[in-house]
C-alpha cells in the first residue's frame, strides 16, 4: 500500500478464518510488513484440515493427500523458514490403488510405470490413449499454472488476448466434459471411471465438469503425492507457528459476526461479543456464500456474485474413522474401490432431491505412519461422496434420526463386499457427516468445495479473490483458483500480491 507521497504504509489487516488459506495469507502479509490479526471461531487452526485422536490413534479428518509440494516450499521460503526444517514429506507409492468391480487392481505410480501396467491390464490401445492424454496435460500445465492458477481470474477477453500461449490448453478441449473425453479416450469403462474420478477433486459431477480436470492425474504422477509425517494436520500447525513467529495476532475462539462497511470500503470486523477490530484491509477465509450472505450488510455495492447466487453445493463427504486391530496385507496409502456403475452416485447426489448413494465409490486412506497408530494396528479414513446437509433443493438432512447409523452400516457392508472386511477388527468407528463439517468448519452444508464448478470455463467461474469493495479480499477453497491444499495456498499468494507489501 502506498501513501500519496509514495511512502509505503503498514496496513492493519484482519484475516477472517484460520483455515490453510487464512493461515497462508496471514503469514505472507505479515512477512510483507503488515500488522495482521487472524480471527478463528474454533479453538484450533486448520479449518477443514482437521484432526481427531482416540485410543492412541490420530486421524486427519480433511485432506489426506498433499500434491504440488513446491507451492508449500515457496510459501515457507517466502515467509522465512525452509519447509524441510519444519515438516517431513514422505512420497506415497503407489499414489493410489484402484480396485474395479470384478476385482481388477491398478496401482498408479509414475508415468511410465503406470503406462506399462495399463498395457498389461487393458491392452496397448489403452496405453497409447493414456500417453496421449498425459502428453496434452504436460504441454498445457505451464500455462494453466501461470495464467489460471497463479493469477487473479481472467475474463474470456483477457484469455483471448493470450490465445497463442493457450494453444496447449485448448488441446485439452475444456469445452467438453470430463466424461466425454474419458469416453473418447478409453473404450474400457474401468479406465473411464479412473479418469472421471478426478472431477471429484473439484467437488463436481464428471458429466458436467470441464475436461481440463484431466490435468490432475498428470500432476499426481509428475510431481508426486505426499504424506506429512505425523499427519497432514501438522501442516496447519506449522503455518500457525510461522504466523506467530512473524508477529500475527492469532485469536482462537473469536467468531467474526460481520464485516463493518462505510461507503464503499470495509472498515473492520465485528466480533460476536460486540467488539470491533478496525482494519484497512480485510481478508476473508470464510466460504464465499457466507461472506456475501451473512457477513456483509445487504446492498447493491456488495451484492452476492452470480457464481455464488446460482451455484449449487459441491460434493460433501460422509466419513468413517476406523481404529482397527492388526495390519492389512499389502496395504496401500490410498485405495479407491469403484462400484459397477459409477455414474449412479452422481445421480443420487446432484439431483434436486438428493440422497446418499446406495452403491458409492469408497475411498480408504491408511497411512503407514507409526505416529498415527498404536504399534501393530492401523487407522483408516473412509470417505464416501455425499450430498450437502440442509433443507430445501440440492440438500439432504443428515441430522434426521438413524440416518448416519444406517449409512455407516451400509458403508461397512460395502467394504466387505469389495474385499476389505473390517467388522471383525473394529476397535471403534467414529462417524462424521456433512452436518458435522458444516458445524465444525463453518462450511455451508458441509460442501467441501463451496459451490460446484461446471461448464467449459469452470476454472474461471469461481468467485473472485477481489470483492466489489476495494479493500476486501477472499481466499480459500470456495474462491479462485479452487479447492485442495495447493490451490488454497495459491489463493493466498494471489491476494497478497493484490494487496502488496508495506
Amino acid at each position: 500500500m502506498e501513501a500519496a507521497g509514495g511512502e509505503r504504509l503498514v496496513a492493519r489487516v484482519v484475516v477472517i478464518g484460520a483455515g490453510v488459506g487464512g493461515l497462508a495469507a496471514a503469514a505472507r502479509l505479515a512477512a510483507a510488513g503488515h500488522a495482521v490479526t487472524l480471527c478463528e471461531q474454533a479453538g484450533r487452526v486448520g479449518g477443514k484440515l482437521g484432526t481427531y485422536a482416540r485410543e492412541g490413534f490420530r486421524f486427519d479428518t480433511g485432506p489426506a493427500l498433499l500434491t504440488l509440494p513446491q507451492v508449500f516450499a515457496e510459501l515457507f521460503a517466502d515467509t522465512g523458514e525452509p519447509l524441510d526444517h519444519v515438516l517431513e514429506l514422505v512420497r506415497v507409492a503407489p499414489v493410489a490403488r484402484y480396485r474395479f468391480a470384478g476385482g481388477t487392481e491398478l496401482d498408479v505410480d509414475g508415468i511410465e510405470e503406470t503406462a506399462v501396467r495399463l498395457a498389461a491390464l487393458f491392452g496397448r490401445h489403452a496405453q497409447r490413449a493414456w500417453r496421449a492424454l498425459f502428453r496434452n496435460a504436460e504441454a498445457a500445465w505451464p500455462a494453466v499454472y501461470r495464467q489460471v492458477l497463479s493469477a487473479p481470474p481472467a475474463s474470456l477477453w483477457q484469455l483471448a488476448a493470450q490465445a497463442p500461449a493457450l494453444g496447449p490448453v485448448l488441446r485439452m478441449t475444456p469445452w467438453r466434459s470430463l466424461s466425454t473425453v474419458a469416453a473418447r479416450r478409453f473404450a474400457d469403462p474401468r479406465l473411464r471411471a479412473y479418469l472421471e474420478r478426478y472431477a471429484t477433486y473439484a467437488g463436481a459431477d464428471p458429466r458436467r465438469a470441464s475436461a481440463m480436470l484431466a490435468v490432475i492425474p498428470y500432476l499426481e504422477l509428475a510431481f508426486g503425492a505426499w504424506h506429512v509425517r505425523g499427519g497432514l494436520y501438522r501442516l496447519a500447525e506449522a503455518l500457525a507457528a510461522r504466523c506467530v513467529a512473524l508477529g500475527v495476532d492469532l485469536r482462537l475462539g473469536s467468531r467474526v459476526a460481520r464485516i463493518e462497511v462505510a461507503g464503499d470500503r470495509a472498515t473492520g470486523v465485528g466480533l460476536d461479543y460486540g467488539a470491533v477490530l478496525p482494519a484497512d484491509v480485510v481478508v476473508a477465509n470464510a466460504d464465499a456464500a457466507d461472506v456475501y450472505r451473512a457477513l456483509l450488510p445487504a446492498g447493491p455495492r456488495h451484492a452476492t456474485p452470480a457464481a455464488v447466487r446460482r451455484g449449487r453445493p459441491s460434493l460433501a463427504g460422509f466419513v468413517l474413522l476406523l481404529g482397527l486391530l492388526g495390519r492389512t496385507h499389502r496395504p496401500a496409502h490410498h485405495t479407491v474401490l469403484f462400484p459397477r456403475r459409477y455414474h449412479t452416485e452422481f445421480d443420487a447426489i446432484f439431483s434436486r432431491s438428493p440422497h446418499p448413494p446406495d452403491d458409492p465409490t469408497l475411498y480408504v486412506c491408511s497411512p503407514d505412519d507409526p505416529g498415527l497408530r498404536p504399534a501393530g494396528h492401523e487407522g483408516w479414513f473412509v470417505l464416501v461422496n455425499a450430498p450437502a446437509h440442509g433443507a430445501g433443493p440440492y440438500h439432504f438432512d443428515w441430522s434426521a434420526p438413524g440416518v448416519a447409523q444406517r449409512y455407516r452400516d451400509r458403508v461397512l457392508d460395502l467394504l466387505a463386499v469389495r474385499g476389505l472386511p473390517v467388522r471383525h477388527r473394529l476397535l471403534f468407528c467414529e462417524v462424521r457427516t456433512p452436518a458435522d463439517l458444516a458445524r465444525d468448519a463453518a462450511a455451508p452444508g458441509g460442501a467441501i468445495y463451496g459451490t460446484v464448478p461446471t461448464g467449459p470455463w469452470a476454472g474461471l467461474s469461481r468467485p473472485s479473490n477481489r470483492s466489489p469493495l476495494p479493500n476486501l479480499f477472499l481466499v480459500g477453497g470456495s474462491v479462485h483458483p479452487g479447492g485442495g491444499l495447493p490451490l488454497v495456498a495459491l489463493s493466498a499468494k494471489i491476494v497478497t500480491d493484490l494487496i502488496g507489501p508495506a
